[in-house]
């Protein structure tokens, strides 16, 4: 899955903290996908919206559905990283995501990330509103 990201990539900086390593001192597996969902919800939030006011005033949830990532150097204690995302594919329901974190130049993870709109109540598919459907269609 290693690949070279877009310009238009959007990023964010997230330093490694004494509670994102194992007893190695290496950043846990399962702390990638915290990040990538920090990168998202950014992502979302430059886009002007946030989880919160979605579900209470939208009555949306996005729930991840599928993740893949593979690992390709470790990220160590103190590290700062740059993770970022790329939107690859949208529809009225799903948005399926390139993500990455990179320490400097060298990529240490990479993975697709599919996330999907559901109705809050029934938590069953629902389509993504369509002013937040046109707002995320642009930041592609």
């Amino acid at each position: 899955m290693k690949y070279q990201p877009n310009a238009t990539a959007f990023t964010i900086p997230v330093r490694v903290y004494y509670e994102d390593t194992d007893a190695g001192g290496i950043v846990y597996y399962a702390n990638y996908l915290k990040f990538f969902e920090r990168c998202r919800t950014e992502w979302m939030r430059q886009a002007g919206h946030d989880q919160s006011r979605l579900a209470d005033e939208q009555r949306v949830l996005f729930v991840v559905r599928k993740a893949a990532c593979e690992y390709l150097r470790p990220a160590r204690l103190d590290d700062l990283l740059t993770v970022g995302l790329e939107v690859e594919k949208l529809t009225r329901v799903r948005v399926v995501f390139r993500q990455h974190v990179r320490c400097g130049e060298l990529e240490l993870v990479s993975g697709n990330v599919e996330i999907v709109c559901v109705d809050a109540d029934k938590l069953q598919p629902a389509p993504i509103p369509d002013f937040l459907y046109s707002q995320l269609e642009a930041l592609k």
